[in-house]
C-alpha cells in the first residue's frame, strides 16, 4: 500500500552527523551511556541531582553517534550491483515518517536499492502484521520498520527473519529481537536531550514558575517512555517553582482533546502542558481553544507544520523538540547496506535534537527535513 508523498517532509531518518558532545544550553548530553541503567530506561536523578543524559536501548543496547555509520566507495558500488529490493513497514503515517522514508529513499537511490512497497499500520497491530505478509510477497532483501507493538510484532515479522530479510529499525524492535541476529540494528535519537529540551522551553516561556500538565503516551513504548520521563525529571531540577499538577496517558493521539479538556476543567490554574509528540498535539490545541485558553504554554516532540504555524502565529505552542528526521532516514539507510554486504554494524545508532523555538525555527526546519523553510511559513513568522 502506497503512500502519498509530502513535499515538505522531504528526507529525513532519526540519526545524524550531530556529535553527542555535552552541551551546557540543553541542546545536547554526553555520549548516552550508561553502566548503571537497566535496559530501555534512562538514569534517573535522586532528588536534588541532576538528572543524566545516559540511556540504554530496549536491549541494552548502547547507543553511539550515527556519524560511525560509514559506508566506502567500495562498499557503495557493491551494494549498487546487488540489485537489491526494500519495503517500508511503518506504525503510522505522520509528517515525521514521511520525512524518515523521504531520507531512505533518497539515499537507496544512491545505492541503487529499489522500494518495491510502503505500508502504514495506523497503529494497529494487527493491520501492521497484515501489512508485513502484503510486502513479503514482494520477495524485499530489505525491511524499514518500527514495532507497533513489540510483542505482537515478534511473531508478526518472523517470518521475514526466517527468509533472511535484513530488518532495519527506527527505534522500536520486536521483542526479543537483537542486533546482529534478527535485526541488523536500530537507529533513533538521543531520547533524554528531548526531555531536557522540552523541561527548558517550557520553563522558560513561563518564567520558572506556574502549574503544568503532563500528556504522556501510555504504552509500552520504550522511547517515548523514556522521553516522556526525561521532560518530568529535568523540569523538576531544573524548575523546583514548576510543578505537575495533573497527569494523564494516552495510547491513542486521537483522544488527547478529551483528556486535555478534562485536565483543564480540573485544573483551572494551569499555565503549561506538555504533550508526548506533535501529532498527539494537535487535540490539546484543539481543546485549549474550546476553553478559550491562549495563555497556555504548550511544549511538544516532532517538528510539523501545524506546530510550526501555531508558535509563529503567537498561539499556545512555545517550542518543539525537532528531530533529525531526514538524516535519520539517511541513517537508516547506511544500517541497510550493512546487512546486505554482512558488515557488522552498531547496535545502536544515535543523533542529538533540536529543541526549537520561533527564534530559531530555520533551524529546527533545516534539521527535522533538510531543508529550508518554506516560504509561508517564512511568510507567517514575519521573515
Amino acid at each position: 500500500m502506497s503512500r502519498p508523498r509530502n513535499p515538505r517532509a522531504a528526507a529525513l531518518v532519526v540519526a545524524a552527523a550531530a556529535a553527542l558532545a555535552a552541551c551546557a544550553d540543553g541542546g545536547g548530553g554526553g555520549a548516552p551511556t550508561t553502566e548503571a541503567s537497566p535496559p530501555g530506561t534512562a538514569t534517573t536523578a535522586a532528588p536534588g541531582e541532576e538528572p543524566s543524559l545516559e540511556f540504554r536501548g530496549p536491549n541494552g543496547e548502547v547507543p553511539v553517534p550515527s556519524t560511525e555509520l560509514t559506508l566506502s566507495d567500495e562498499e557503495v558500488a557493491e551494494v549498487r550491483e546487488g540489485g537489491y529490493t526494500a519495503a517500508f513497514v511503518w506504525h503510522e503515517n505522520s509528517a515525521f515518517i514521511q520525512a524518515v522514508e523521504s531520507g531512505v529513499r533518497e539515499s537507496f537511490d544512491e545505492l541503487g536499492i529499489e522500494v518495491v512497497a510502503s505500508t502504514s499500520a495506523e497503529f494497529d497491530a494487527a493491520q501492521q502484521a497484515a501489512n508485513v505478509e502484503t510486502v513479503m510477497a514482494n520477495a524485499p532483501d530489505i525491511i524499514v520498520t518500527i514495532a507497533v507493538d513489540p510483542t505482537t510484532a515478534a511473531e508478526a515479522f518472523r517470518p521475514a527473519v526466517d527468509q533472511g530479510v535484513h530488518i532495519v529499525v527506527l527505534t522500536t524492535p520486536p521483542a526479543g529481537y537483537t542486533a546482529g541476529e534478527e535485526i541488523v540494528g536500530i537507529v533513533t535519537g538521543e531520547l533524554t536531550a528531548y526531555g531536557r529540551g522540552a523541561a527548558e522551553m517550557l520553563g522558560e516561556a513561563l518564567d520558572g514558575r506556574g502549574e503544568v500538565g503532563w500528556i504522556y503516551h501510555d504504552a509500552d513504548f520504550w522511547f517515548t517512555n523514556q522521553r516522556d520521563q526525561a521532560f518530568k525529571d529535568w523540569l523538576a531540577h531544573l524548575y523546583p517553582e514548576i510543578e505537575i499538577v495533573a497527569e494523564a496517558g494516552f495510547s491513542d493521539p486521537a483522544r488527547t482533546e478529551d483528556i486535555a479538556s478534562a485536565m483543564l476543567t480540573q485544573n483551572p490554574e494551569l499555565s503549561g502542558l506538555y504533550v508526548a509528540w506533535a501529532t498527539a498535539a494537535d487535540g490539546v490545541l484543539s481543546a485549549l481553544r474550546a476553553a478559550g485558553r491562549p495563555e497556555v504554554r504548550v511544549v511538544t516532540n516532532d517538528l510539523d507544520e501545524t506546530m510550526t504555524l501555531d508558535m509563529v502565529g503567537g498561539g499556545n505552542v512555545v517550542g518543539v523538540v525537532a528531530n533529525s528526521a531526514v538524516q535519520t532516514g539517511r541513517d537508516l539507510a547506511t544500517m541497510a547496506a550493512y546487512g546486505v554486504l554482512g558488515k557488522e554494524a552498531p547496535q545502536m545508532a544515535v543523533t542529538a535534537p533540536v529543541p526549537t523555538t520561533a527564534e530559531n525555527l530555520a533551524e529546527g526546519w533545516e534539521a527535522e527535513f533538510a531543508e529550508e523553510l518554506p516560504a509561508d511559513l517564512r511568510d507567517a513568522a514575519g521573515g
